[in-house]
């Protein structure tokens, strides 16, 4: 099998700009329609909802290499590194360090790509690791850097990486391409494109003994925060997380050949994906605030507690509705006067009841 950066050209990847025109404009105009939707959240629930959008991103960053972290660790992490109030929880190392990272991603999104960086990042996210050789540094070890999958006696290989001896240089090459196609320079590349080139550049070099997806993904978003000269907020981890089986083999297949047409089209489908998960996380922060102007003042301590809880899933909500157990579970109400509290909310309007019986679900009322 011959690999992407065995070829005679490599790195000069082959696509052609002018198909790509329309993805990026509906990425410019997506990104002012998020930019519009934010000044309609008060601030106190903007802060609210960067934290949300991060901890999501850290979340499901982890959960495509297969790592299930700990959403109130993640949270509360960022709040911390935020200078924001915490329940000042004791966070595990992994949480710490992924949250850590992508923090100080939408700190200083534009500042130059540098060694320096990908090293700190590097170091954040093995945070408690002692399985790794080597943290905050290059890979240097002999064997072959391989992705497999499969059995120990039969694996699979879907990428061999180059040698470790060649890092240095294919990373300082890298670097150099990064930071001359920025925003503003003499080779300056269209936000999507330069963000899915790189992402593919990174991953085909694959510098680090592991972490690559994490770092890949981050860059991806470096540069398309430093289009935008804010920080992108968007979902992508998230857009990746929800078809994995599609984003492997796009990589896989981009992996063996320097024409990348196919790879980018994928790449920009997705980023459009999670810009609009993004768009529907902020209209649920807005319906979530419209809710409370019409609903608080009516709900009791046990109603509200219920309602805050659900609130906390997301989008989702509760999975198949909120059903009267579920809310003695939350409030530690007794069954009659849970009965009574939801069908309360059902009467004010805060509620919709679906079901009869041991069916009977309940859902928030909002958009």
């Amino acid at each position: 099998m011959t690999w992407n950066w065995q070829l005679k050209d490599w790195p000069e990847f082959l696509y052609s700009k002018e198909d790509f025109a329309e993805y990026e404009n509906e990425f410019l105009q997506q990104s002012g329609v998020i930019l519009g939707s934010l000044k309609h959240i008060p601030a106190d629930d903007q802060e609210l909802l960067k934290i949300d959008l991060i901890g999501d991103e850290a979340y499901k960053t982890s959960e495509i290499e297969g790592e299930l972290l700990n959403r109130d660790s993640l949270q509360s992490s960022i709040r911390k590194q935020f200078g924001l109030q915490t329940d000042h929880r004791k966070i595990p190392p992994a949480e710490h360090g992924i949250a850590e990272m992508l923090v100080d991603l939408y700190k200083n999104f534009q500042a130059p790509l540098h060694h320096d960086i990908l090293f700190n990042w590097h170091k954040m996210i093995m945070n408690g690791r002692r399985d790794v050789q080597k943290i905050g540094a290059y890979r240097t070890h002999s064997d072959p850097m391989q992705v497999v999958s499969g059995s120990m006696d039969r694996p699979t290989v879907h990428f061999e990486a180059p040698p470790s001896d060649d890092i240095p240089t294919e990373m300082d090459r890298f670097i150099d391409w990064f930071n001359s196609t920025g925003p503003g320079e003499a080779s300056e590349l269209p936000a999507l494109l330069r963000s899915g080139m790189a992402h593919l550049y990174f991953e085909s070099i694959h510098p680090f003994e592991d972490g690559n997806g994490r770092i890949g993904r981050a860059i991806s978003e470096k540069a398309l925060s430093q289009k935008l000269r804010r920080p992108t907020l968007i979902a992508i981890s998230s857009a990746i997380e929800a078809d994995r089986k599609s984003y492997y083999g796009a990589l896989h297949k981009a992996s063996k050949s320097l024409e990348i047409t196919e790879w980018l089209h994928y790449f920009c489908s997705m980023i459009l994906d999670a810009q609009k998960r993004t768009q529907r996380t902020i209209d649920f922060i807005i319906e979530k605030g419209k809710f409370y102007q019409r609903f608080a003042s009516q709900l009791n301590d046990r109603q509200a507690k219920a309602i805050a809880r659900i609130f906390r899933e997301g989008i989702s909500g509760f999975q198949g509705g909120l059903s009267a157990s579920n809310y003695i579970r939350i409030t530690g109400a007794t069954r009659a006067t849970a009965t009574r509290d939801l069908q309360h909310l059902v009467e004010m309007g805060a509620c919709v009841k679906t079901g009869e019986l041991r069916y009977t679900r309940y859902y928030l009322n909002v958009d």
